[in-house]
């Protein structure tokens, strides 16, 4: 376990900040609990008379999750298919071949832009624990000859998974969080939760119904370039919805005036630069694996930037996006904006 790292993503896991929550849960039915899991802290709320139940179970599946797709966990599932690359195939968990067959799926769609196989250039760069640097152009290209999403070959007869060449890595640290959401959700359905929140930190978390005071729930964004108490970027209201933010401020450190994250270019192996600093996902919780892919596209539409971005968001019926890019400009669709309020005055939208 890196507790330096935990450490750090305590200091900023505030990605999302809940707002307007007094008296937001149903009096002696309510339920929450916070603990760090999954490289950030975590919070469950639920009201109803399983409240309880549903919170302490969801903590469970959590901790789950956690040991299996942990790469910092050499036990776990993601560490045995690593260790294996270009031997053998590795037979694991059903969660963990879940998120990596949709992973598949998505880093079809998006021509390699998501890719999770993107873990060797992850480890060179090591942003966020104390070996953070820059590596050399000679390192970076011989990574980016371990990073192929089509050299996750896949057994679904026995949910086995081998990577084709040795030396290659996967991480799932960008959907391993949104799977967790849409397994809490399912829990919350089984104890007959109407209202709550999932709350996995920065990057994932899910609106259950509206609040006690039946309006929906009020998440304020994290500024991108400031820590102050109460300084966002705005509010966006959910209800029965899922939202992800990621931004260039959660992992990084600068070095000759640039600023190096913790989002990588899968084709370039390097942190992306294509103008943004924040954007935000929500969906609606009808569509499946609402979680899954509201992680999974802060990281899409971060690389792609605001114009191929939003271009690829207004392709998706029930997603919706925030763009916040590097010079100030704020990009929305049409139904994230009806949403979305008090926005900060750092910022402007796109004219």
């Amino acid at each position: 376990m890196n507790w330096k790292r935990y450490t750090a993503m305590i200091a900023v896991a505030a990605s999302v900040i809940i707002l307007g929550c007094s008296g937001c849960t149903h009096p002696g039915q309510s339920f929450d609990k916070s603990g760090i899991a999954m490289d950030t802290t975590v919070s469950l709320r639920a009201s109803g008379p399983e409240a309880q139940e549903a919170v302490t179970e969801g903590f469970q599946r959590i901790n789950e999750l956690d040991a299996l797709a942990s790469a910092q966990n050499p036990q776990s599932d993601v560490s045995r298919i690593n260790k294996a690359a270009g031997r053998e195939y590795v037979q694991v968990d059903p969660a963990i071949y879940e998120m990596i067959s949709f992973s598949q799926q998505y880093s079809e769609k998006t021509d390699g832009i998501w890719d999770i196989t993107v873990g060797v250039i992850t480890n060179l760069w090591d942003i966020g624990n104390d070996d953070q640097h820059i590596p050399s152009q000679e390192e970076i290209d011989g990574g980016l000859k371990k990073v192929n999403y089509k050299d996750v070959l896949l057994r679904p007869e026995n949910h086995s998974v081998m990577l084709a060449k040795e030396g290659m890595s996967i991480d799932l640290g960008g959907i391993a969080k949104g799977f967790a959401v849409d397994e809490i959700r399912k829990i919350y359905e089984k104890h007959h939760i109407q209202s709550g929140l999932i709350n996995m930190g920065a990057s994932s978390m899910y609106a259950v119904g509206k609040t006690g005071k039946g309006k929906p729930w009020n998440i304020g964004i994290k500024h991108p370039r400031s820590d102050k108490d109460g300084d966002y970027l705005g509010i966006v209201s959910i209800e029965n919805q899922a939202l992800s933010t990621s931004g260039d401020y959660e992992r990084y450190f600068i070095q000759d005036g640039i600023r190096y994250h913790h989002i990588f270019n899968p084709h370039t192996g390097y942190p992306a630069d294509s103008g943004v600093m924040s954007d935000s996902i929500v969906i609606d919780g009808s569509v499946e694996h609402g979680g899954m892919l509201s992680d999974m596209m802060t990281t899409v539409i971060f690389v792609l930037g605001p114009q191929q971005g939003m271009a690829l968001i207004e392709q998706m019926p029930d997603v919706e996006c925030e763009i916040t890019g590097t010079d100030g400009t704020i990009y929305m669709t049409d139904s994230f904006q009806n949403h979305f309020s008090d926005m900060n005055s750092d910022f402007h939208t796109m004219k």
